[in-house]
């Protein structure tokens, strides 16, 4: 398959077929910001084997949600030193679109306390304007334990994240805004999640929702089709996620039944790339790199932070997602979320 890009399209040519499909860039007129919605979260990140993960009850590849104790227990048991940072997965996609230079917004609860100053100064440090919201409990944390195939499994305890409620959702999450990007974590609380979704629509905003975890899906299977059929404009899916949610292991199948749920459907499919449909037509991604990763922590969470800038800056489809693939590359090639300054430069420098 052969790709042509031309002003504002995408131009896909399929071996001696004739057919050409092109697929056009998404207007957003003025508007540009993109605001992160869901879960002010610490990342508390390591590398340890399987084994620990069956000591600690870690599903390998997912995430469970338990209370802060467990994750104060299973910190004592690490063997090796840890490292903390901000985190979070729409936190993780805010962060990377004001670092490729995009306008971009939080908005999560947190707690006034050491974790909370550690949230609230990694947003300000990376251009993210923070609308945060107050609670009581203390901020959240995730354990990302990462085994040596570069897989990260997670517990998560949501504490003050945990407290925000329909009626914190206001109009000035929303003003100006041009696509809200929604972690899937908030589907265990579908009374919030149906706020932000019916009062981002009632701006104009266009909806990004990310499915988070093949766990989350599983346990929102029965609420989640009716959801991303009503109010989601972009869907975003590992291929765990996809099968949980379409009951297709294979990449054609799950992207085709993606694709008849949201105007922009996204399937990832690690080292081997990603897909992207619309309108019908499907856009095969290459990966970056070799394809070897040192921890897959934030991958898909940074793959959003460029598609998402690509598509406010005017960019086509295809483009967006290159722009994506090498933010995911450059993320796997460290511990955790974060890209370092060379990281962001040789992206930068390449579109």
């Amino acid at each position: 398959m052969e790709m042509v890009i031309k002003a504002g399209f995408t131009t896909l040519w399929f071996g001696n077929y004739k057919e050409i499909m092109t697929i056009p860039n998404i207007d957003f007129g003025s508007k540009k910001l993109i605001v992160g919605i869901g879960s002010a979260l610490v990342d508390i990140l390591a590398r340890e084997d399987d084994v620990f993960l069956g000591k600690i009850g870690a599903a390998k590849g997912g995430m469970n949600l338990v209370e802060q104790i467990v994750i104060d227990n299973a910190v004592k048991l690490l063997s090796d030193d840890h490292i903390i940072v901000p985190g979070g997965s729409a936190c993780n996609t805010a962060i990377g679109v004001a670092r490729l230079g995009s306008p971009s917004r939080f908005v999560g609860k947190l707690c006034d306390d050491d974790f909370g100053e550690i949230f609230r100064n990694g947003l300000n440090k990376n251009g993210v304007s923070p609308l945060l919201l107050d609670s009581p409990l203390p901020t959240g944390r995730v354990l990302s334990v990462i085994t040596p195939d570069a897989q990260r499994s997670m517990l998560t305890y949501l504490g003050a994240s945990s407290e925000t409620i329909p009626g914190d959702v206001t109009s000035d999450w929303f003003d100006n805004v041009a696509i809200a990007h929604i972690e899937g974590y908030l589907l265990f609380n579908p009374d919030l999640m149906m706020a932000i979704l019916k009062e981002a629509k009632k701006h104009g905003t266009k909806i990004s929702l990310d499915l988070a975890s093949f766990t989350v899906v599983e346990s929102s299977i029965d609420i989640l089709e009716k959801i991303v059929d009503d109010y989601v404009d972009i869907l975003i899916a590992n291929e765990d996620e996809a099968e949980a949610f379409t009951g297709f292991k294979n990449e054609d199948k799950a992207i085709d039944a993606l694709s008849k749920l949201a105007d922009i459907a996204v399937l990832k499919v690690g080292k081997r790339g990603s897909y992207i449909a619309h309108n019908g037509k499907i856009i095969r991604i290459n990966p970056k790199g070799s394809g070897d990763a040192v921890d897959t922590t934030g991958a898909g969470d940074l793959w959003a932070a460029g598609f998402l800038h690509g598509l406010v800056s005017g960019k086509t489809l295809e483009e967006s997602g290159e722009i994506g693939s090498a933010c995911g590359y450059e993320v796997c090639r460290v511990i955790g979320a974060s890209i370092p300054d060379e990281g962001w430069k040789r992206i930068t420098g390449s579109f």
